[in-house]
């Protein structure tokens, strides 16, 4: 299989970037695959039980950068 890598930036409200990451969470906690939908392609994949969380903050010039990684 080829390798897939997609990114997509896009500038959301607070309360729509953390209606994201709920709708993502309810996604991991009921188990079974997570659906992705970004630039018109969607994608399916299964989560294991058990993922590695890797969590960074930045904060540099008045910048603030939060990066959260699940890896499997």
């Amino acid at each position: 299989m080829e390798p897939i890598k997609i990114e997509s930036k896009q500038t959301l409200s607070r309360e729509d970037a953390a209606a994201w990451l709920s709708g993502l969470a309810d996604q991991l906690a009921a188990g079974g695959e997570v659906e992705l939908n970004r630039q018109g392609v969607q994608f399916e994949f299964g989560v294991p039980d058990e993922v590695e969380l890797e969590v960074e903050l930045e904060i540099e010039d008045g910048k603030t950068e939060l990066e959260i990684e699940l890896h499997w």
